[in-house]
């Protein structure tokens, strides 16, 4: 039993450490935080209720219909003169006036079926479903936007990871030169062949190099959570493609022409003003009139009889002489309706609309000069981050080489202490230079990318 436990614990600690060491891809990266980030997920909502609206809006061509029916008990005492129910209601008795008041009370009824239907509103309703449609542009707009947005900062989250794994990798590697140094120091101070303070130099040297080390460590594990909390990830220590830290992007990466208008931001931003000069057509269609169709069919009863001005006596509170219908009626009709006023009412908020358009549009015009000066800047930083990559190759040639011609010297007593640990020290900034300046051109066509609106330039 002892054993059949150890084995599956050894099978579940594999299934672990594969799952743990599989390699994130950049586009896998994008692709988790399309899917898992709640932001998106929120804007995704936003686009399927803006779905709904346009529904609804199309729904408003269809007539309304009622259906009523209604019981009531109560007296039918009337008087001659005028009435005004305030609102609409009201309590209406039908009796010829009687000469005094009495309290015979008897059940009433009354049932109907009512349609109306705008036959022609003079484009009100057209002009609200494309409203809707508009509106659900602009979702579908802005939720393509917050996408890039958010897979901008994924990749820079991407690449400075990857900076910082690359970095504490060199630093690894000076570690263990400077312990090879510090045991081959100690060994020969031991012997005496060079002074104690030698070694205990190199010792420093070896536990400043773990120092570094360690804080670039810490630098990972800080870039790891920011890669996490972007895709909506559990926290963990990242895998990243290797493509991204020993290759360069194709120098006709280089765009000379952007072409703004496919930039999801401002995709964005003309869909909010497309979404505005539709609500000014929105608003002209309120001034003008509205042409309707109606119809009722009415059936009603009483328990008092036809005589009962005449006869007091004639009728019955029995509830199932009240409730029946006796007599029925049916209206049919056309309307035209036009509020006068809203001629003068509307051209305010016409005019209120179409300033909200103007500052639209200026706002759209300032971005999309912002993403051109940001385009120019980065054609010309990607060029500059080319240029100083291949400085950092001939600067990491030149140290490596000093770097062993003062270890073979110093192995033979031809230098000084001081001497080596400046080529190591040489060395190191030169690798982490190097790694930094490979970065950097990723990191320059990225920042092509943001200004482009095309983050497929940074996947293969």
């Amino acid at each position: 039993m002892k054993l059949k436990f150890i084995a599956s614990a050894c099978l579940l600690f594999a299934g672990y450490t594969n799952s743990y060491g599989q390699v994130l891809t950049l586009q896998d990266a994008l692709h988790r935080t399309e899917n898992q980030y709640d932001k998106i997920k929120a804007k995704q909502q936003v686009v399927d209720a803006s779905a709904q609206n346009t529904a609804f809006q199309k729904q408003q061509y269809l007539p309304d219909f009622t259906l009523s029916a209604q019981q009531s008990f109560g007296t039918i005492n009337a008087l001659h003169g005028p009435m005004y129910a305030y609102g609409g209601l009201g309590s209406a008795a039908t009796s010829m006036p009687l000469a005094e008041q009495n309290w015979n009370a008897a059940f009433g009824s009354l049932y109907f079926a009512n349609v109306n239907w705008n036959l022609f509103t003079f484009g009100r309703i057209k002009n609200q479903v494309e409203l809707g449609s508009k509106k659900e542009l602009t979702a579908k707009a802005d939720l393509q936007q917050e996408v890039f947005q958010q897979q901008i900062k994924v990749a820079a989250a991407y690449l400075n990871l990857l900076a910082s794994q690359r970095v504490k990798y060199v630093q690894e590697k000076n570690t263990e030169r400077a312990q090879i140094f510090y045991e081959m120091t100690h060994a020969r101070a031991k012997s005496e062949l060079i002074p104690e303070v030698d070694a205990q130099l190199a010792k420093a040297e070896w536990s400043n190099a773990k120092s570094l080390q360690i804080k670039a460590y810490d630098k990972e594990l800080m870039w790891s959570k920011q890669l996490a909390d972007l895709m909506n990830d559990d926290f963990k220590t990242y895998k990243l493609d290797s493509l991204y830290s020993t290759t360069l992007p194709v120098k006709s990466m280089e765009i000379t022409a952007i072409k703004v208008s496919d930039h999801p931001y401002l995709k964005f931003q003309q869909t909010k003003i497309d979404e505005s000069e539709q609500s000014v057509e929105v608003l002209k269609a309120h001034r003008k009139p509205n042409l309707s169709a109606f119809g009722v069919v009415q059936g009603r009863g009483s328990g008092f009889q036809s005589n009962y001005a005449q006869d007091l006596s004639a009728y019955s509170t029995n509830y199932l002489k009240g409730v029946g219908i006796d007599r029925s009626n049916y209206l049919l009709g056309v309307s035209l309706t036009w509020n006068i006023t809203n001629l003068f009412r509307y051209n305010t908020k016409v005019k209120e609309q179409k300033y909200v358009t103007q500052s639209l549009q200026y706002t759209f015009d300032a971005q999309q000069k912002e993403l051109n000066t940001l385009f120019h800047q980065a054609n010309a930083q990607l060029k500059n981050a080319y240029d100083n990559f291949e400085e950092t190759k001939i600067q990491l040639g030149a140290a490596a080489l000093a770097y062993k011609q003062q270890t073979a010297l110093y192995e033979n007593g031809l230098t000084t202490l001081v001497d080596y640990t400046q080529a190591l020290f040489s060395l190191n900034r030169a690798e982490i230079d190097y790694e930094i300046a490979q970065n950097n051109v990723w990191q320059a066509l990225l920042l092509l990318a943001s200004a482009q609106g095309n983050i497929q330039l940074l996947t293969p």
